[in-house]
């Protein structure tokens, strides 16, 4: 976080004080003027989009005078992550204040960053949270005034989870097995063998593959999919205390709270999405789907509600318009009142976030704030701003506004910007892209919404990039953030990321959407004479690769495609089907498939080892190590085909996050796109190799040799 700090009092002299109407680059505008700088007028480099700087997890100190905030950047030349807890004065009149080095970020076992937590003591002096430092997980505590930090727990286990006593005298944290524990476990597996039963990673690396937590670590199957954790995550928690003021500890019985809703029928949702006690009473608010959980009307829209203190009264459901069939995705008590915030993300309008309060008492419902993005706690947008009595302080972002930390007035909704340690790059895109939210509708009123990029310059009719799954706040590289949409448009390819609608339980219906969505939008862009439909590009994550692959197969939409995740495949099926009843009850759930041999026809309609010949679009495939095997089916026959190129980045899961990698990944899909779609190539000569490749696929595809090899799948 060094060139943060380096701007920050720069930055801080221009954010401060601006309205609610005052975009991001604007506040750089305002800074770089006064600097005396240019404005840059070439395109977004995909570096700048991988070493964005994000926010999260704001909270607000116990007087409501200071909030305190992390900040997280990747550093592609040092291939890691900085991260650093700031504090800030909420009325602004100060930059933060770095009070404590956050670590390497902790990650879910999928790649995601895991939204970070602090929790303030009661004398406002401290702020206690979890870092990797070191190579291992405590639980730090940095002095509100900037003056130090340092660890609490130094347990010979990493910190699972932490709670702070209502006096702030003792805390209490949970741990598993020792460090030293799991080490030996894995090398007592690596010298006597593994045996492979349902929780082993089959088709993986198995031993110390993975970079997801501290250090490289041998992993485990933990969930009905494939979420992994660590040898002996299975040990319970155990629950110790600390006495803060004279550091002794001991051991704590701990009973976890019961799960909220009751539990779920196999084919069904559960019901209850979030419960939020009131910390100053009994009552409890109820977040709760308004499908019921049924999988075949499945919809982001949910009820809210209050059950009232100790039992008494029935539940008291928000029935004005605001909360009426909404998609509601989170929720927070105001402090000192009878008011309950509440955010509405709604997908017609391009995933753009509403706060409104509620007061329980009279049921009166009022509008605090309507952005243009996400106004939450970080990227996902069920998370939530820090909270006074007053303010919000929210992480903004936008299509085209990277991440910066704002006040809301909870009353009057005017918004400031406190930090904006993104305001360069929000000039710059502001200088090459423009961008606007579409919306558009199919024969039968189906709707969709997405965020379109233009280049400022050059000719109107583009060749234009689809990225399809969900596109909420900043959109630096789609879903996944992998396809650098900014670059891609500063360089003359227009790009649209369109958000998928709420799955539905028939995948062909799920799919076939996916055309729908991205054969109207061109037909509404090149109506308005926007693209060139003969240079139409795709790429995606999970579900998003999956459409990409679909829509290869069931259309005639695409000059080039890129992917990065598997779909189903009999290998996926032989893989998977060693963890037993469970992820076959998943597989048939979501793709209605039993084994091959039990539901033939349905593995020929879904999976694209059955339909090679049927993809004629060149595909760049660059998968993590953790899956890419699983694809194997049809990326071997369609490399052999000369209308494949794939590439494999070792130890990472799901969503790429090592930083390097992710520089080569948003570096070849802008090379690819480019090659395909504008015919230009990279002067750079270390990329010869690839030219050299993909011209040798060009050739095969103009001359029809790229028939495919039998592999007996047809």
């Amino acid at each position: 976080m060094r060139e943060v700090d380096m701007e920050m009092q720069r930055m801080h002299a221009a954010a401060n004080g601006l309205g609610v109407r005052m975009r991001p680059w604007l506040i750089a505008c305002l800074l770089f003027a006064t600097a005396g700088a240019a404005m840059a007028t070439t395109p977004v480099a995909p570096r700048r989009l991988v070493e964005v700087v994000d926010l999260a997890g704001p909270v607000v100190s116990p007087d409501g005078r200071r909030v305190a905030f992390r900040a997280e950047q990747a550093s592609v030349e040092r291939d890691t992550y900085d991260s650093t807890w700031y504090v800030q004065d909420v009325d602004g009149r100060v930059p933060p204040r770095r009070v404590g080095d956050g670590g390497v970020p902790l990650r879910d076992s999928a790649g995601g960053s895991i939204p970070p937590v602090a929790v303030w003591s009661p004398d406002g002096r401290y702020i206690y949270y979890r870092a990797v430092l070191e190579g291992r997980i405590d639980v730090w505590r940095a002095a509100a005034d900037g003056s130090g930090a340092q660890p609490v727990t130094s347990d010979p286990a990493d910190v699972r989870a932490f709670v702070l006593g209502d006096d702030g005298t003792a805390l209490r944290y949970s741990v598993g097995a020792t460090r030293e524990e799991v080490a030996r476990a894995e090398r007592t597996d690596y010298d006597n063998g593994i045996r492979i039963d349902e929780t082993v990673p089959v088709g993986a690396s198995l031993y110390r593959s993975s970079r997801v937590g501290p250090r490289l670590a041998t992993q485990r199957y933990t969930g009905t999919w494939f979420d992994r954790g660590p040898l002996l995550a299975d040990v319970p928690d155990r629950w110790r205390e600390i006495d803060l003021r004279t550091g002794e500890r001991h051991a704590v019985p701990f009973r976890e709270p019961d799960p909220a809703g009751a539990a779920a029928a196999p084919d069904a949702l559960p019901t209850t999405l979030l419960e939020v006690p009131d910390p100053h009473g009994g009552r409890v608010a109820v977040l709760s789907r308004s499908d019921g959980g049924d999988r075949s009307r499945r919809s982001d829209r949910a009820k809210l509600s209050v059950l009232p203190g100790s039992g008494a009264g029935s539940a008291v459901p928000c029935t004005a318009g605001p909360c009426a069939d909404k998609a509601i995705t989170s929720v927070q008590w105001r402090p000192g009142g009878d008011e309950l915030l509440f955010t509405v993300t709604d997908r017609e309008n391009g995933l753009a976030q509403s706060i409104f309060r509620w007061n329980v008492g009279t049921g009166d419902v009022q509008a605090v704030v309507a952005a243009d993005g996400l106004v939450s706690g970080g990227r996902d947008t069920r998370s939530t701003c820090g909270l006074s009595a007053e303010s919000l302080l929210c992480v903004a972002s936008e299509a085209d506004g990277p991440p910066r930390l704002e006040r809301i007035d909870i009353l009057s909704g005017n918004r400031h910007v406190l930090f904006a340690p993104n305001a360069a790059l929000a000039a710059d895109l502001s200088e090459s892209i423009s961008s606007r939210l579409l919306r558009w509708e199919d024969g039968e009123g189906n709707q969709f919404s997405g965020y379109l990029f233009e280049a400022r310059r050059g000719p109107t009719r583009r060749p234009l990039f689809v990225n399809y799954y969900h596109c909420a706040g900043f959109l630096r590289g789609g879903m996944g953030d992998e396809w650098p949409l900014a670059s891609l448009a500063g360089e003359g390819i227009s790009t649209l990321c369109i958000n998928a609608p709420p799955p539905k339980s028939d995948p062909l219906v799920r799919f076939d959407g996916a055309i729908t969505a991205v054969r109207h939008a061109v037909d509404l862009l090149e109506s308005q004479g926007r693209v060139d439909r003969a240079r139409i590009g795709m790429g995606g994550l999970s579900l998003g690769s999956e459409a990409v692959l679909w829509v290869a197969m069931h259309s005639d939409l695409l000059a080039a495609a890129s992917v990065t995740s598997p779909s189903v495949t009999p290998i996926y099926y032989l893989m998977g089907s060693v963890k037993g009843d469970r992820f076959l009850a998943g597989l048939r759930g979501v793709w209605g498939l039993g084994s091959p041999e039990e539901t033939p026809e349905q593995w020929k309609r879904l999976s694209p080892a059955y339909g090679v010949d049927r993809i004629t679009a060149p595909i760049l495939f660059q998968m993590p190590e953790e899956e890419y095997v699983h694809a194997l089916e049809y990326a071997v026959p369609l490399m052999g085909a000369h209308r494949a190129d794939m590439y494999v980045f070792p130890d990472e899961p799901h969503r790429k996050f090592q930083p390097r990698h992710l520089q080569a990944a948003n570096e070849r899909n802008l090379d690819w796109f480019r090659f395909w779609l504008q015919d230009v190539e990279d002067a750079d000569h270390r990329k010869a190799g690839q030219y050299a490749h993909w011209r040798k696929m060009r050739e095969h595809g103009r001359d029809g040799t790229s028939g495919s090899p039998d592999l007996g799948l047809r």
